[in-house]
């Protein structure tokens, strides 16, 4: 690859994000369309998008999964740019994909709803891109619908994100009048015809005043951050719009500035100065990886990885999922170097070597074929065994990762089980495919049942829908069962015999023990205190065996025994009777005895609860807590005003807690949800 054909490509990968509904996915096909990449573009309504082309996202009429799509663009000044737009869904239930996007994104743009405003879901895609140091430009959408209001959401974006908000454009007229924008930084303006046809005209005398005004106020707060610059202004020489919009890129990759545009994705104004700002105001980022065993104590080492053409290939897979026709797809960015089909690389995490039969470019569902992919570009390539989302491909034989947010815990659940028995064969690997292509999604076992975890109702009946329809397993769904215990509520002492006779050799065994509760947590300890030769040394296994078998069983009140102290201290065998069996049964018979004789405690699993939420809704977090007999351990305020709860709560209160908290909190909470211990549950009043 030349560095002229580099610099022609000119790669930028951006991220759509923001609340459900604000536009993005209507904003994506606009760009596409005045692009030329799409000849018509789709309706969410209608299920026609191209990015929104899986069967559930048109069932669930929602973003579900990261859509990926490319479009060609030449900026204002003849600058060539290919721009890769990563769609992300809004409902928080995918909130995975947002993470996902964000890690391989040069900058992020927060789709705003003039209409609706900042929402949960603008704050919680600001916060996200923040936290993982992504720049952000803002685009308000929506201008042309009812109720639009572009001051009364700038005016919001400030108070929600600070003074570093800097509007780039004003609108010309409103809601269905909504005809064009006004370039704050070169004071002309943009006038759209109904087709989307744009023409350069001056700004309109209603808008005049107005415009000036916050052409000063940008160009002076642009200037504040170049030495240069800022002198020459204040000498009475200012910066063309050129100059101002260089440094303004500089303070947008180094998150200081934070540009908004105004545009409409159904009538098209203001696209084109979409798509120029995400070539002139977005840079390249560098990645970064962390070498070095990640399962290891030790915290690895975060490398910056500069995006050359030229240097070592390293790709960066941020998804997967399963195609229908070619199998299982992962999308990857290269962080450095060039990709070619055929090319070997090793995955960093699994030590797998992977061959690149194909590489191909995402266009929604449709699949180009690519000769090369370059630093900086996205792709995608199929049947990467052993390489799952979040993982690197390189040519080194160590370990290592890309660096970036760690994936969200699951927090709610819902136990499955298979329909049939072609269901039960198949639900273990269709299962483990779903987490291998969402991290955010966990299998664990429950008892004797299968328990799908995720972030939310929503996010599990899509898996599941996903589930039928990729893999064709069918499950039927119901409450996680809550993984009850019991413990010895005091010392006792019981035995456990066995003596049958029926002709030939009979069986006979004695085993007596004593039990004694021990502290929380602290586990089962088995003691041998025989003495004498009382049970014979050959026999001692099966009686362990039959004292783990019968305190895993359960105990009195039917869940699994634990935290006891089980000391066999005598017994009886018979020379020609005894046998492995009769001493393994006359344990199991022995502890069923003695806890009897000891009686039970019930213990509940409880949870670590840590809600993270605005201060003025920390007082109805910590009620509703309180009523699910949560005990609060801590509280902090973050210095971004949010105040962090940490509680442990009885798993049993929090079956729909993320549902429940979400509506108390209007989606303004962050939640995560992991155990913590046991303790006995409380006697009933």
């Amino acid at each position: 690859m030349s560095a002229t054909d580099a610099d022609r490509r000119r790669p930028r990968t951006v991220a759509l994000v923001g609340h459900g509904g604000c536009g993005k996915t209507t904003l994506a096909e606009a760009l596409l369309h005045r692009a030329g990449a799409l000849q018509r573009p789709g309706r969410v309504e209608d299920g026609t998008t191209v990015s929104d082309h899986e069967p559930e996202e048109a069932a669930h009429g929602m973003s579900v999964t990261l859509g990926v799509l490319s479009l060609p663009w030449t900026a204002p000044g003849g600058t060539p740019c290919t721009v890769t737009l990563l769609d992300a869904p809004g409902h928080p239930d995918f909130a995975g994909a947002v993470d996902a996007a964000l890690s391989v994104a040069d900058a992020a743009v927060v789709v705003v709803s003039a209409v609706d405003g900042v929402a949960a879901g603008t704050r919680a895609a600001w916060a996200a891109a923040a936290s993982a140091g992504v720049p952000r430009l803002v685009v308000v959408t929506q201008e042309d619908r009812a109720r639009a209001d572009f001051h009364g959401t700038l005016d919001a974006l400030r108070d929600a994100f600070g003074a570093g908000v800097v509007p780039l454009e004003l609108p010309l007229g409103e809601e269905q009048a909504f005809h064009g924008v006004a370039d704050v930084l070169s004071e002309h303006a943009r006038d759209y015809d109904a087709d989307g046809t744009a023409h350069d005209v001056d700004v309109p005398d209603d808008v005049a005043a107005e415009e000036h005004a916050v052409h000063v106020e940008v160009a002076e707060d642009i200037v504040s951050h170049d030495d240069a610059q800022l002198e020459a202004y204040l000498a009475g020489d200012e910066p063309d719009a050129a100059a101002l919009g260089r440094t303004l890129a500089r303070e947008v990759a180094d998150c200081e500035a934070f540009p908004v545009l105004v545009a409409s994705g159904v009538t098209g104004a203001g696209v084109d100065r979409v798509a120029d700002a995400l070539c002139e105001l977005v840079a390249l980022r560098a990645g970064r990886v962390l070498l070095g065993d990640v399962s290891a104590d030790d915290d690895p080492v975060a490398v910056p990885v500069d995006p050359d053409p030229a240097g070592e290939p390293v790709l960066h897979v941020f998804r997967t999922f399963a195609d229908p026709f070619v199998g299982q797809v992962s999308a990857f960015r290269v962080l450095s170097g060039t990709v070619r089909a055929g090319d070997r690389l090793r995955n960093g995490s699994t030590g797998t070597e992977e061959r690149l039969h194909g590489l191909f470019r995402l266009q929604g569902k449709e699949h180009v074929p690519a000769d090369d992919v370059l630093a900086g570009e996205v792709a995608a390539v199929a049947k990467l065994t052993g390489t799952p989302t979040g993982t690197l491909l390189w040519a080194r034989p160590g370990a290592a990762r890309p660096a970036g947010p760690v994936p969200r815990r699951p927090v709610h659940g819902l136990a499955v089980a298979p329909v049939s028995q072609a269901d039960d064969d198949r639900m273990s690997t269709a299962l483990a495919r779903l987490v291998a292509d969402d991290p955010s999604l966990a299998v664990e076992r429950a008892g004797d049942a299968t328990v799908l975890r995720g972030l939310g109702d929503t996010h599990l009946t899509v898996a599941l829908e996903r589930l039928a329809r990729l893999f064709g397993v069918h499950v039927t769904t119901g409450p996680v069962p809550v993984a009850y215990r019991e413990t010895a509520a005091r010392p006792a002492e019981a035995e456990g015999k066995v003596k049958k006779q029926s002709g030939g050799h009979g069986q006979f065994a004695v085993v007596r023990l004593r039990v004694a509760p021990r502290p929380a947590g602290s586990g089962t300890e088995l003691v041998d205190a025989v003495v004498g030769g009382a049970i014979p040394r050959a026999f001692l296994p099966a009686v362990e065996k039959g004292v783990v078998d019968a305190l895993a069983s359960g105990g009195p009140q039917g869940h699994p025994v634990v935290d006891v102290r089980v000391e066999v201290f005598d017994g009886k065998a018979h020379s020609v009777d005894s046998s492995e069996a009769a001493f393994r049964a006359a344990a199991a018979a022995g502890v069923r005895e003695v806890l009897a004789a000891a009686g039970t405690v019930v213990l509940e699993p409880v949870s670590r609860v840590t809600v993270t939420v605005p201060s003025d809704l920390q007082g109805a977090v910590l009620t509703d807590l309180s009523g699910r007999r949560g005990h609060v351990v801590a509280t902090d305020q973050g210095a971004d005003g949010a105040t962090r709860v940490v509680a442990h709560v009885p798993e049993v209160e929090l079956a729909r807690y993320v549902l429940d908290l979400r509506s108390l909190t209007g989606a303004r909470a962050d939640l995560a949800v992991e155990h913590d211990h046991y303790e006995a549950v409380p006697a009933r009043r």
